[in-house]
């Protein structure tokens, strides 16, 4: 992905020195060590902090910004920008409306949003609260070194999934589902939840292919390191490699192969009414 010396966002909040109390998790080795088991608690949309039985050290949050941190948020911010603009064009082109972009947060360690605390429990994600996305850019080194999702295209789809969930803020959609999740069985509520990530891997393949189109900043083997962290982080691979019989009545961000592929839908129609996961007889 050609992102260097491209323009960055000025929608980034950046809080990676705020400092901030807080309990770090100790990093343990192999594909299922605790960090693994964080990474998958965030994919699979609960907490498993719990099962590493207190097995943590103190962490003030914020520290040293090193030159891979800095290169990191240009990253992001890079990305962020090229999302503003995609979305800004495909609002105007196929609704007739103005998008509103939505501010990312930088942090390390830990930090607060009105949906909760921000950690390495958490990963990456998206508060309607405030409508800001908060990510840690260390999540970049689980996604490769744990998930086996390396590669910068990988790590901008993370970013394009999250701006995912505000495009669907901004459609009405986010919080109709989060209604209906909140008056539904815990059954039902996660198959609600496995459409909307889906959509929002859908909504990350169109800004994919607008931003090729617009930037020409996509290259060979991009879009295979995108497909491969869908599967990579898909609620049945997760399950598997942390040792368990996948269970799909307790999935909330769908297979590997429902995530790759709805990402490619958005990717080869570039259209918002190929998304619609809510819609669709076959997931």
């Amino acid at each position: 992905m050609q992102w260097r010396g491209r323009r960055g966002s000025q929608n980034i909040e950046d809080r990676r020195s705020s400092g901030g109390g807080g309990r770090g998790m100790a990093v343990g080795g192999g594909s299922v060590g605790l960090l693994a088991i964080v990474v998958i608690g965030y994919f699979l949309g609960v907490d498993l902090t719990p099962l590493l039985n207190d097995q943590s050290v103190p962490n003030s949050g914020g520290g040293e910004i090193t030159a891979a941190d800095e290169e990191a948020a240009q990253f992001v911010s890079v990305t962020l920008a090229d999302t503003e603009d995609v979305w800004k064009t495909v609002f105007q082109e196929q609704l007739g409306e103005t998008y509103t972009p939505a501010a990312l947060v930088l942090y390390k360690g830990v930090t607060q949003s009105p949906c909760g605390g921000a950690s390495g429990a958490t990963g990456p994600f998206y508060c309607p609260g405030d409508q800001k996305v908060y990510l840690d850019t260390d999540f970049f080194v689980s996604m490769e070194r744990q998930l086996g999702a390396g590669g910068d295209f990988a790590a901008a789809y993370v970013v394009a999934h999250e701006i995912g969930h505000h495009v669907q803020d901004e459609l009405g959609i986010l919080s109709q589902a989060n209604n209906a999740r909140g008056n539904s069985s815990e059954a039902d509520s996660n198959a609600i939840s496995v459409r909307t990530e889906l959509q929002a891997d859908c909504f990350a393949g169109i800004w994919a292919r607008h931003a090729e189109a617009q930037f020409g900043s996509i290259e060979a083997g991009d879009m295979m390191e995108a497909v491969n962290a869908a599967r990579q982080i898909g609620d049945d691979t997760l399950q598997r490699n942390a040792g368990r019989v996948p269970s799909p009545h307790t999935f909330t961000h769908g297979t590997s192969e429902q995530r790759s592929r709805w990402f490619q839908t958005g990717h080869d129609s570039g259209q918002l009414g190929s998304c619609d996961t809510f819609g669709a007889e076959r997931l």
